[in-house]
């Protein structure tokens, strides 16, 4: 359990923010998003720690199962993007593993293949802008405590 500073609930997804007591980034703030099974989140890393990515976007399941209280299943499968330059595919290994071990079934990590490679080919048609594709594609509109557009 973790203190969330900030939280909105909208009717296309749920928005996160919060500290991080982590070594690398000291904030995070997220966005699931259950129409598409992604969890796009921002790393506010520290000085020593900085990376070159903008997004890094989890593949699962995303939603609210009752009024109030959310549920994600990470199906391990992970996306970084640099605006404006590329996104990235990550973790295959952990997928097929976690399938190898039982953690999946075959219509999971097919489902998860699935929504990764149709999130690859949705921002990279829109220029590797995830905020610019879910407007296009979902009519939604993100929002960030900082912008991620160049």
């Amino acid at each position: 359990m973790r203190t969330v500073d900030r939280y909105d609930v909208e009717p296309w997804g749920l928005y996160m923010a919060r500290t991080a007591d982590h070594r690398e980034f000291h904030y995070l703030e997220s966005w699931f998003l259950p129409a598409v099974s992604l969890r796009a989140t921002v790393f506010h890393f520290t000085p020593t720690n900085t990376r070159d990515q903008d997004l890094y976007v989890d593949i699962g399941e995303f939603g609210e199962i009752e009024p109030g209280r959310w549920r994600s299943i990470d199906h391990y499968l992970d996306l970084t993007l640099r605006v404006g330059r590329d996104v990235k595919l990550l973790d295959v290994d952990e997928l097929l593993a976690a399938h190898a071990a039982g953690y999946l079934d075959a219509t999971v990590a097919q489902r998860a293949i699935e929504v990764a490679t149709a999130a690859i080919d949705g921002i990279a048609r829109h220029g590797y802008d995830f905020d610019k594709w879910i407007e296009q594609s979902q009519g939604v509109t993100l929002t960030w405590q900082r912008p991620l557009r160049p």
